[in-house]
């Protein structure tokens, strides 16, 4: 096969047979002599706006290759297959305990499964099916499950955002492509093989969790819901077992802490355990709200109809050397309350498959570190903990919104205007400049006038600012070792919680990279 890059098609003109037109005219051989073709990247081009084109990459099967002229363009189509580790020899005394069911979690215990380890999943939450439930209930009632909600249960915080799967990490190793067939494998649209800017979408998303959760059982994994590990069994610095729920004890000699960042309680009790650990920079700031409409036209300009609803990505230096930027955009989406502790409140922004709401939202955050919470281990942690608090109060309890001009204004919002704030779980009018310091605000609207020059109407005064987006990352880092353990012998730190990852694709694929770590040391249960 070869491979043949930047093959562009206009957007009016996009089609299977406009594509074999342009291989066979790019390799200068007619279309006849082209067998078949698979696309490996489609992405969009929109620097002229009067110009805008699909640039392809496809692997091409043709009738004679020896005929090809290579060129930076036309290469030998690359092996890009992932490949699992060779198993090792140590023997296992009991089953690898898996604690949490994100990407991470999820993926570790899905690869785990598929070579005969027969691990044990752990979530505090709920399964997809009965957390989507609390959730809703959640939204309707402010009654709020501290186990089971927008941060925890089957599938993680990801399962209620956009889905976004689209990852700036090098992948030499081919992980990120079998996340992707796994997902794939499991329902998800093939179209993310190749897309540029893959999501599934929260409503996809569960589905596909259920299914990989059904593969993972037909495997010989095992998942066991509601369980909270809420004590660790260490001897002689190892790991040997876990207490879940205060009752239950099972032991153990492997355990992955996949816990995602909001597991605040069990990152508390690990400090108690002695496992090393780092405070780590994160991000704070609130959600926007403009027109998707409004953000197609600016960034598609006259095409902006007849293409996928637009995003965008903004960065901003402030003029005191912080960095403002936007972050997990949702078009046509929700703004979401995804609190997970009574008495304080967080927002994060979700979306559909179709992204068909009237809505964009993104985060817009300002980079958080020691300078600003001090040098102490929690300092991050409870700094985003009293933020959150105070949204709670200036919310009432709900989520607190403020119209952007008011905002600059520093006056508490009565009403909106041409954009109507479309949340999940209600809204309270507030001033969010009581949630900032001075500087923090002065360097948000030194960003958001910036974007505005960047995106035409991104700084109109009626667009909708909601808070607090305190969740962008945690503010922790497990600390690892060069063959993934912590400081306690045994125990194998992963994902977005543990300090190694971004979103789900990166947390998925350092669950796969962990199991790699297990298999390599540890034989099968099988063998």
């Amino acid at each position: 096969m070869i491979r043949i890059r930047q093959i562009k098609i206009p957007v009016l003109e996009d089609s299977k047979e406009k594509i074999l037109q342009m291989i066979s005219k790019k390799i200068h051989i007619s279309k006849e002599e082209v067998l078949d073709f698979n696309i490996i990247k489609k992405s969009i081009d929109a620097r002229d706006k009067n110009d805008i084109t699909y640039v392809y990459e496809v692997d091409a099967t043709l009738k004679d290759e020896k005929k090809i002229h290579f060129s930076n363009d036309v290469i030998p189509s690359p092996i890009e297959e992932y490949h699992f580790v060779d198993l090792g020899l140590e023997e296992l005394k009991n089953r690898v305990v898996v604690v949490g069911s994100g990407p991470a979690g999820l993926f570790c215990t899905y690869m785990l499964a598929s070579f005969g380890y027969q691990p044990i999943l752990l979530e505090r939450g709920e399964k997809i099916e009965d957390r989507v439930k609390s959730v809703e209930h959640f939204f309707e009632t402010n009654e709020l499950n501290v186990n089971s909600n927008i941060q925890f249960g089957e599938g993680g915080a990801g399962t209620f955002s956009d889905g976004k799967l689209n990852t700036l990490v090098k992948d030499k190793a081919n992980r990120g492509k079998k996340v992707f067939e796994i997902f794939v494998e499991n329902g998800a649209p093939k179209e993310i093989l190749y897309e540029q800017k893959p999501h599934i979408g929260t409503d996809l998303l569960r589905k596909v969790i259920i299914s990989i959760r059904e593969k993972i059982l037909s495997m010989g994994g095992e998942i066991h819901y509601n369980s909270l590990v809420t004590d660790f069994m260490i001897q002689d610095n190892h790991i040997t077992g876990v207490e879940v729920n205060h009752k239950e004890t099972i032991p153990t000699d492997v355990l992955v802490l996949a816990i995602g960042h909001s597991a605040r309680d069990t990152f508390y009790l690990l400090k108690e355990k002695g496992l090393l650990m780092k405070q780590k920079n994160f991000a704070i700031g609130f959600r926007m709200e403009h027109p998707q409409k409004m953000i197609n036209e600016s960034q598609y300009g006259k095409f902006s109809k007849v293409l996928p609803p637009a995003s965008y990505k903004l960065t901003h230096t402030c003029s005191d050397g912080r960095g403002v930027y936007s972050f997990c955009m949702c078009p046509g989406g929700f703004v979401v309350n995804a609190s997970s502790e009574e008495g304080r409140l967080a927002v994060n922004g979700m979306s559909n498959y179709k992204r068909d709401e009237k809505n964009a939202n993104s985060a817009i955050v300002a980079t958080i570190t020691s300078r600003d919470v001090g040098e102490e281990l929690f300092a991050g942690l409870e700094f985003q903990r009293k933020l959150e608090e105070k949204a709670y109060q200036l919310g009432n309890g709900f989520i607190p919104i403020q119209l952007y001009g008011d905002f600059l204004d520093n006056k508490k919002s009565v009403s909106y205007q041409n954009v109507i704030p479309n949340t999940k779980g209600k809204y309270y009018y507030a001033n969010l400049r009581e949630l900032f310091s001075d500087e923090l605000s002065s360097c948000f609207i030194e960003a958001i006038s910036d974007f505005g020059n960047k995106i035409k109407g991104f700084d109109r005064r009626d667009a909708i600012i909601s808070g607090i987006e305190s969740r962008t990352s945690s503010p922790i880092i497990i600390v690892r070792g060069e063959e993934g353990e912590s400081s306690i012998s045994g125990i194998y730190p992963c994902g977005e919680g543990a300090g190694y990852a971004g979103g789900i694709t990166t947390a998925a694929m350092d669950g796969i990279k962990v199991a790699e770590w297990i298999a390599k040391k540890y034989r099968s249960l099988e063998n």
